[in-house]
């Protein structure tokens, strides 16, 4: 099970923080040249077009070349994206080039979006989905359609950019474009977060999460976590943020995606300003203004900023926590974002207070309480138009699937006629035929008998093996310890043996008594199995307490080799299995794990959630094992017996019988080894079923 607290312990140590910093720097340094290798690869292309004989500007494959060094571009020189958009929108006109114009367009939308003028990239998305749309081309059409969805939003129109969403979520489910499908119902979740809706945010990030699982893309499922960290945030529930935010920014270092992990750098300072640790969010704040140092993004900046100021307000920073907090108003001003002025007046208001400037106090309260009451009453009527627009969408939907039912209809008319001709011919067909098959029916059965006796014969052989097997087992396996046992009572009753000498002896008694129990357990399961079948009766089972049953078993165990066994299952661990099986499973493996490690070892026993299975994990520091042995375990008619490091011996039957368990249980067994790193066994088995209620 993770845990945050020891995760964040390891960034207290100052040696960490220099190691930090240097990441950040080499994170700079790769996406400066990541960016700048992509550009002059574009750059070295349009070069090598141009140096050819037939090159003219009215070629596609240029267009689309100066589309994409001004995509690459956006965030480090807006002005060359927006005059190579416009010299492709010029270009792919002259030759009514209809992808090059979109493209072009949507660029056009992506600049005046960045500098907040709404008006310019409202009109150039939905040019770019007109031109795209009418011309089939998916991909942009999707863009434009989550661009301008995007742009209303900025600009507070929820109601219009909620439509425009699900809209895009229809096309993408028609198109079966995943991705956009997970970017759009994104959107929509981070759109209902706005209005504090974090019932129906949540609905729909499960799925955002379902398709991500889908698309199997990590830098996109660090996205949706990043956004997920910034609305627990919000609801308050800062672990649950931390972990989402933590484990986005481990991906976006990795790949050295710099505008998503300034943001993820700027929800992580959020959630510690939450938890009021001040100098820690402000640590967190100025590695994400050291990369927004790189990127041309205002809209960005106004969130950091305002972090930032209220930090410094905290720690009575107060010229810092001034000049941040007017800073994220003047940018909140020029793209007309009332939130973040509001938020900037709050901070100020609260600065002014403790600087005892009660007038300028006085002056950004009222612009707040001004502010706050335009946002309630815009929120009371976004939230109400937002849930019309649904409803409407809905409606139309459902009109939609009505009228192709109507068709249906009409069509399964003709399809009626057509069937009734058809049934008459098969009818006579099947008269004709109807004595050839009574004759291959018998034929059939016979032959069914002729295989249900060789069938019966083959297990008939396979159970005389058995029986074989169990007597060489308990003849190698079982009568020596019992012969030992036998020969020793007999020497102590004869007198050769002295009471203290018999003594001395009773802790290998009990060893090898524990052991012959632990043996006929597994026989006597293994054969039934075997011979006569084991039938498996399955129910909701709390894995984490058979894992700590078998721990309070074998403690005795693995203190003798002072090996170190931990579970770190939880409560929640609940399976859909048989609980005898999946018990004498667990037993055998950790059985095996102590069995196989040296003195002073350790033994985990781990779970991972997987979407409708758990899978339990027993890792041990052993000995391992080389391929050849891995080959072999789990073959039904193997008999791998190896000695543990204090000679501990078994029967080899163990992991066959979990295999066979395993697999009765609808689950999957197997393992990871190295020769003196140690073993590590996974097995799987369903999730317990519950009935979920469905949010409305």
């Amino acid at each position: 099970m993770y845990r945050q607290e020891a995760h964040f312990k390891k960034f207290l140590r100052p040696s960490n923080i220099r190691w930090a910093l240097l990441l950040v720097v080499l994170l700079f340094t790769f996406d400066i040249q990541a960016q700048k290798n992509t550009k002059d690869s574009i750059q070295n292309e349009i070069k090598r077009l141009k140096s050819q004989n037939n090159f003219t500007v009215k070629d596609s494959i240029y267009i689309n070349l100066l589309n994409g060094l001004g995509k690459e571009q956006r965030f480090y020189n807006s002005d060359s994206l927006l005059h190579l958009s416009k010299q492709a929108l010029k270009l792919s006109r002259v030759i009514n080039f209809k992808f090059g114009e979109s493209k072009a367009l949507l660029g056009l939308g992506d600049y005046y979006s960045d500098k907040g003028n709404h008006k310019k990239a409202i009109s150039y998305y939905q040019e770019s989905f007109k031109i795209s749309n009418k011309a089939r081309i998916q991909e942009i059409s999707l863009m434009s359609k989550n661009n301008l969805a995007g742009e209303y939003m900025y600009k507070g129109d929820y109601t219009n950019s909620l439509t425009h969403y699900l809209e895009g979520i229809d096309m993408a489910k028609q198109y079966n474009d995943k991705l956009m499908l997970s970017i759009m119902n994104e959107n929509v979740a981070n759109l209902y977060a706005t209005q504090n809706d974090y019932e129906q945010a949540l609905d729909f990030y499960k799925n955002v999460k379902k398709i991500n699982n889908e698309l199997g893309d990590d830098v996109i499922s660090a996205e949706s976590m990043s956004n997920m960290g910034s609305l627990y945030a919000d609801m308050g529930k800062l672990d649950y943020a931390m972990f989402n935010i933590n484990s986005s920014i481990t991906i976006f270092e990795e790949h050295g995606i710099m505008d998503w992990l300034a943001y993820a750098y700027e929800i992580k300072g959020k959630v510690y300003l939450k938890q009021k640790k001040y100098k820690w969010a402000l640590y967190w704040y100025n590695q994400s203004e050291m990369l927004h140092g790189k990127i041309e993004d205002e809209r960005g900046k106004i969130d950091l900023y305002n972090g930032m100021a209220e930090a410094h307000l905290n720690l009575q920073n107060d010229e810092l926590s001034e000049k941040y907090a007017l800073d994220a108003l003047e940018i909140s001003k020029k793209i007309k974002f009332m939130e973040g002025q509001q938020k900037c007046a709050a901070t100020l208001y609260k600065l002014n207070k403790h600087k005892e400037d009660f007038a300028a106090a006085l002056t950004y309260h009222e612009i707040y309480q001004s502010l706050s009451d335009s946002l309630s009453r815009q929120e009371n009527k976004t939230s109400l138009n937002m849930l019309k627009t649904k409803m409407e969408h809905e409606r139309q939907k459902l009109e939609l699937i009505e009228e192709n039912q109507k068709q249906l209809a009409a069509q399964r008319n003709y399809i009626n006629a057509a069937l009734a001709i058809l049934l008459i011919f098969i009818a006579v067909t099947f008269l004709m035929r109807r004595s050839e098959k009574i004759q291959k029916n018998l034929n059939k059965k016979l032959q069914g008998k002729t295989d249900d006796l060789e069938k019966r014969e083959l297990e008939l052989r396979e159970i005389n093996k058995t029986k074989d097997r169990l007597f060489s087992i308990i003849g190698h396996d079982l009568r020596g310890p019992i012969g030992a046992f036998q020969s020793l009572l007999k020497l102590f009753k004869e007198g050769e043996i002295g009471q203290s000498e018999f003594m001395e002896f009773i802790p290998k008694f009990r060893h090898d008594i524990d052991h012959i129990a632990f043996t006929l357990n597994n026989l006597l399961s293994w054969g039934q199995t075997q011979m006569n079948g084991t039938i498996t009766k399955p129910s909701v089972v709390a894995l984490e307490t058979i894992v700590n049953e078998n721990i309070h078993l074998l403690a005795e165990i693995a203190e003798n080799k002072s090996i170190r066994l931990i579970s770190h299952l939880n409560q929640n661990t609940t399976a859909w299995s048989d609980e005898n099986q999946i018990d004498i499973v667990i037993r055998n493996l950790i059985s095996n794990a102590l069995k196989f490690t040296p003195e002073n070892g350790m033994v985990t026993i781990s779970s991972l959630e997987r979407d409708d299975h758990w899978q339990i994990s027993i890792r041990d520091t052993g000995v391992g094992m080389d391929q050849d042995t891995i080959n072999k375990l789990f073959h039904k008619n193997a008999n791998v017996t190896t000695y543990g490091t204090n000679n501990e011996k078994g029967t080899g039957l163990g992991l066959s019988l979990c295999k066979e368990m395993i697999e009765k249980n609808h689950g999957k067994i197997w393992v990871n080894s190295l020769k003196r790193k140690g073993s590590t066994f996974h097995f799987t088995v369903p999730k317990s079923k519950k009935n979920y209620k469905k949010t409305a």
